[in-house]
């Protein structure tokens, strides 16, 4: 009986959730890697939620890092990180990181991310989709990034609580105030080459509409990384995320639709 996102929305690029988002997906969630002598064990779903539960009789009294996100989409790109400080945290002394009473990975704004590689690629039109929640904007926080300049770039700007995306060295990004610092929020990337290209709404709500004319290039040439700019190895995100999902196409018909089915299960707006 269990209906997934990805059953009504499909065509996603890839799906990285710490809950259940399509009835054909039957793996884990995430990798783990507990703090007590480094040992890694896959961690799955009960009732479509994540199973803290095993998760934190795997962990013990200590912590455990996510070594792999492993894509829900049916496509196989994982996201990885083999190095053991930039691991971001799920569990801390053996207890489950949440965020609005939910699981979340907890992303150090040092040198924490993800790596996706480079199969993400959005060429021409794109969608992203982040729940998270950001603590600091002492730097850029980036949700996900091939190239801060010439590829693809989402999330908070400098010292402001604004979003941006950047494609092809070109930029848009609204006013200030769209986030709360330690609350969670819903953002939605579109972008798409040609006039008015970038949109960003913020739980349901439209924040930026571009009035620009944009190249959306197809990102073969960098590495991707959730919570990073890959390229510049730097701008990592600051906070808690507890989804993210990429569609190859412009999604803005089904906005809605999809912000609502991750707000029913968040309770974000």
């Amino acid at each position: 009986g269990f209906t997934g996102l990805l059953d009504t929305y499909s065509g996603a690029a890839a799906a990285y959730s710490l809950r259940q988002l399509s009835s054909a997906y039957s793996g884990s969630a995430i990798k783990v890697r507990r703090s007590s002598d480094n040992a890694e064990q896959d961690i799955a779903f009960v009732n479509n939620e994540l199973d803290t539960a095993s998760l934190e009789t795997f962990a013990g009294a200590g912590d455990a890092f996510v070594t792999t996100w492993y894509d829900q989409s049916g496509n196989g790109r994982n996201a990885t990180q083999a190095t053991a400080s930039s691991q971001p945290k799920i569990v801390s002394s053996g207890s489950t990181i949440l965020d609005g009473g939910k699981a979340a990975v907890q992303f150090d704004g040092t040198d924490d991310h993800i790596d996706t590689g480079t199969q993400i690629g959005l060429a021409n039109t794109g969608s992203i989709y982040a729940v998270s929640s950001i603590d600091n904007t002492s730097n850029f926080r980036a949700h996900f990034a091939n190239s801060y300049a010439d590829d693809i770039w989402v999330g908070a700007v400098l010292n402001t609580t604004r979003l941006q995306i950047w494609t092809n060295n070109q930029n848009s990004d609204g006013g200030s105030g769209v986030f709360t610092l330690n609350t969670p929020f819903l953002a939605s990337y579109f972008m798409k080459s040609g006039t008015n290209g970038h949109k960003i709404y913020v739980n349901n709500s439209i924040y930026l509409t571009s009035s620009e004319t944009f190249t959306i290039p197809n990102p073969t040439t960098t590495n991707g990384a959730i919570g990073r700019d890959e390229e510049k190895a730097d701008y990592e995100f600051s906070g808690k995320m507890q989804e993210i999902l990429f569609f190859a196409d412009n999604t803005d018909t089904n906005n809605s639709g999809i912000n609502t089915n991750i707000n029913d299960f968040y309770s974000i707006y």
